[in-house]
């Protein structure tokens, strides 16, 4: 919407024929207001009075579009264009990040802007999701441990359905579509059915979930790698014995249930009990939140806690790397607050 006015419970007319105009008017009805759309400038023109705002469709003919000037001006009515909806269906594979809004990218965000339907998960930036996509239609696919909502197949087959009816369709995933998300089964399924589909990456929250714990995946002199794992399922004693081999950071996604048998694994793999770990649950919400301990305590400590996905388990000397970082800046804030005072 290009006007910042508060159109709710007011009239809005748009022009343009319904495929192009589709989104203009799922948009501004989702903004609260009456929307009426017409074909033509012709047919409108009778349909003036009491209308805040007229919208032209772009793309959609300028036959009377004189005359609808004119008449907007005679009725007081503000006249604005935006761009047709294209009727070439396409799908969008998004990566929405960690769940925090400010970790869209531009792209991300304007391909929800530009959207017809959107299929999201638990774990994208869904709260504010009908104000990010206003003119779609929204449908929850997302996955709880042990409960599928939708299929994977399933969520294939909407995808293709709904881009072959000439919808826009973004896919919006937590994180990235490829760590984990299963993109790469929902983009075969398009080119299968060849239908366009454009892969938008999202930030990891391999990285970001870390990160804003203030624990740093490499650090120099510390670790110079870090591995990403997916802790869905329990790893076997080779896999146990490979990453305990490599060194470096591990980062566990989907672990929390698996910690007790993933820990275990990696002691009898040779991985030292005093190995630092930290579980950081929700990373970038309001409720996010740390427990940290070693190899030898952090089921204990994670069980006392109450530990629940969604979180990121981190283990490696990172996490004692972290957590001096964050006991400094907790000195710095006390230091400055002091003075201040």
């Amino acid at each position: 919407m290009h006007l910042d006015i508060d159109l709710t419970g007011r009239r809005v007319v748009v022009v343009g024929p319904a495929g192009a105009a589709r989104r203009i008017v799922a948009r501004y009805g989702a903004s609260g207001a009456f929307v009426d759309r017409f074909d033509t400038v012709a047919s409108a023109l009778g349909a003036l009075d009491g209308a805040t705002l007229v919208v032209r469709v772009e793309g959609a003919g300028t036959d009377d579009d004189g005359l609808l000037h004119q008449r907007c001006r005679e009725a007081g009515t503000l006249l604005t264009r935006e761009p047709a909806a294209s009727g070439a269906g396409h799908v969008s594979l998004v990566g929405g990040g960690p769940g925090a809004r400010g970790l869209l990218t531009l792209d991300a965000a304007a391909a929800l802007r530009d959207a017809d339907v959107v299929l999201y998960d638990r774990l994208g930036p869904t709260e504010s999701l009908a104000e990010i996509a206003p003119s779609a239609e929204l449908v929850d696919v997302g996955k709880l441990p042990g409960h599928h909502r939708v299929p994977q197949a399933g969520i294939n087959a909407l995808l293709v359905r709904h881009a072959l009816a000439g919808r826009h369709v973004v896919r919006l995933k937590g994180g990235d579509p490829f760590v984990f998300g299963r993109g790469s089964e929902e983009l075969a399924a398009c080119l299968e059915a060849r239908v366009p589909c454009t892969v938008l990456p999202g930030i990891s929250s391999s990285i970001a979930v870390p990160a804003a714990a203030g624990i740093p995946v490499t650090h120099r002199g510390v670790s110079h790698l870090f591995t990403v794992v997916s802790g869905h399922a329990p790893l076997t004693d080779e896999e146990h014995l490979h990453l305990a081999g490599l060194g470096g950071t591990i980062v566990v996604l989907m672990g929390v249930s698996t910690l007790p048998q993933l820990v275990a694994g990696l002691g009898r793999a040779g991985m030292r009990q005093d190995m630092p770990v930290a579980v950081v649950e929700r990373g970038y919400s309001a409720s996010q939140r740390t427990t940290s301990g070693t190899l030898a305590t952090i089921v204990t400590a994670a069980g006392a806690a109450r530990c629940q996905s969604p979180a990121v388990l981190v283990i490696g000397e990172v996490v004692r790397v972290g957590l001096e970082l964050q006991g400094s800046a907790a000195h710095l804030a006390r230091l400055t607050e002091s003075l201040a005072s």
